[in-house]
């Protein structure tokens, strides 16, 4: 008897929900414009992504083409997948040698997004961008050098 009672009881309880569902379903039918999903690739030009989307991983640069980054390559020291490589140079300013970055390669193929980089980079030099549409045909095109050509270092933190 008991058997049967429970087969009622779940038989009334899997109604319930199914009007649940059927509800909500009709209730986004009705207001068309209170459904939040993105209609990608139909609003690629006003998408917006939300604050904590990591993208890939840029150097953040002025409008001056001037960066924070000094080289001590501590981000590509605790990138556990190596995919930041910073090659330097040394120049030659008022008679005294100093080191300068000469390409902070980043390859995003090998990237897993930890945020390691940014989170240990002592000049907050390192940013995510909210970019996303990353495909490409050829892997190496995943490599990207994040200074800019031309870039320096921001005067204020060589002292």
């Amino acid at each position: 008897m008991n058997s049967i009672k429970k087969y009622f009881v779940d038989l009334f309880k899997g109604v319930i929900s199914l009007v649940k569902g059927m509800s909500v379903t009709g209730h986004y039918f009705v207001h068309p414009g209170e459904i939040i999903t993105e209609q990608y690739p139909n609003n690629r030009n006003t998408l917006k992504m939300f604050d904590r989307f990591k993208g890939e991983v840029i150097m953040v640069h002025n409008e001056n083409n001037e960066h924070h980054c000094t080289g001590c390559g501590i981000c590509a020291m605790n990138c556990p997948n190596g995919s930041i490589e910073v090659i330097s140079k040394t120049i030659e300013v008022d008679g005294k040698k100093k080191k300068v970055i000469d390409k902070h390669i980043y390859h995003h193929g090998m990237c897993t997004f930890c945020g390691l980089c940014i989170k240990t980079c002592p000049q907050h030099a390192l940013a995510f961008a909210p970019t996303f549409e990353n495909s490409v045909y050829d892997r190496s095109r995943l490599n990207k050098i994040l200074n800019h050509p031309g870039s320096s270092l921001i005067k204020e933190k060589e002292a």
